[in-house]
């Protein structure tokens, strides 16, 4: 999440491309045993199908939900051991493109892509349902709007999604993108950077925007949403591999059973499931995922009739934006990059 440090899908593609061609991943990390009481006996626990389930970065809120259903018996209750990985260099995308694991953390634009190079990534459910990404600067840069932009210095990881980002929000008042100076910051804390060689970055709300608040920095967001109806869309997102979809479609929905229980849990008990991922990750910042969990818990669900629904149109329009920005090429099928058929019943 913070300062938006995935990796760069471009290079990510080509190395699925290898991957799913036959060379193998290794990965990095594990996540922590359950410790949730089961109630069942040794010899029932051991009748539960092991799975893995990969974050996109290091854990943060976006994933409570995973952790509570891991910690609170809802993944035992459809007959699940699931781990929690993280993903190291390799990446979630390829991992589960390999067959490394069944299951991953994704978002909406790195699937729209890698469905038009032949990577049969499908997503599942849409983990926060509106876009809480956006542009966010120091009060001080003065930077309230996209044409506020010009003239200033934009930190990012190197991608061309985000010239084409900026320039998307900018041509909504006319600004010339060409007026930003763009500089990779890798890596690099928003907080360092706005402090040292950039004015704005992109980042999540719900954690690098929260952490501001309780550092008592505060600064201007742009959101990507608020300037664009095609740039409303799902991110992150779980998914899963055509194959498992089509192999063992059981499996697939008592993992996403699993997961919407989390989800739902945390949406109605933000505390507790704040204090379940603090517990099963002590590295992080007690306060901050407290904070975070508080704002990001009512957002999960929104206005969506159940955690997790997507819509068709979402998908159509991110793909219509990046195909008007030169991003995307070949031919993409919406419908087929996302399901809701494993969402439970309500």
């Amino acid at each position: 999440m913070k300062n938006r440090t995935r990796q760069s899908f471009w290079l990510l593609c080509l190395a699925l491309l290898v991957i799913v061609a036959g060379c193998g991943t290794k990965e990095a990390g594990t996540g922590n045993e359950s410790n949730a009481e089961s109630g069942q006996t040794q010899d029932a626990a051991k009748e539960l199908t092991k799975v893995k389930v990969v974050l996109d970065w290091t854990p943060n809120t976006n994933h409570t939900g995973l952790y509570v259903a891991r910690d609170k018996g809802f993944f035992k209750e459809q007959g699940l051991d699931v781990e929690i990985v993280q993903p190291g260099e390799s990446g979630a995308d390829q991992m589960v493109a390999a067959g490394n694991a069944e299951f991953g953390v994704s978002y909406q634009e790195n699937i729209t892509l890698g469905r038009t190079q032949s990577v049969p990534l499908v997503s599942l459910a849409a983990v926060i349902q509106h876009n809480t990404s956006g542009f966010a600067s120091p009060v001080s840069k003065n930077i309230k709007t996209p044409k506020d932009f010009e003239g200033k210095t934009y930190g990012g990881w190197g991608s061309p999604n985000e010239e084409a980002m900026l320039q998307s929000l900018m041509e909504t008042e006319n600004a010339d993108v060409k007026k930003v100076n763009n500089v990779s910051i890798g890596s690099a804390d928003y907080f360092t950077a706005t402090k040292s060689n950039i004015d704005f970055a992109w980042i999540y709300y719900a954690w690098t925007g929260v952490e501001a608040e309780l550092r008592k920095e505060p600064m201007n967001m742009v959101y990507l949403k608020d300037y664009s109806p095609k740039l409303d869309y799902y991110t992150p997102v779980l998914a899963t591999s055509e194959k498992m979809i089509a192999e063992k479609p059981d499996l697939v929905r008592a993992f996403v059973a699993g997961a919407a229980a989390g989800y739902e849990y945390a949406i109605a008990n933000p505390d507790d499931a704040a204090n379940i991922l603090i517990q099963a990750e002590p590295d992080l910042n007690p306060e901050l995922v407290k904070a975070s969990q508080k704002w990001l818990s009512p957002r999960y669900q929104d206005d969506a009739a159940q955690w997790g629904v997507q819509k068709s149109d979402v998908w159509k329009n991110y793909a219509e934006w990046m195909t008007e920005h030169k991003l995307l090429t070949g031919t993409f099928e919406a419908d087929k990059a996302f399901t809701n058929d494993f969402l439970p019943k309500k």
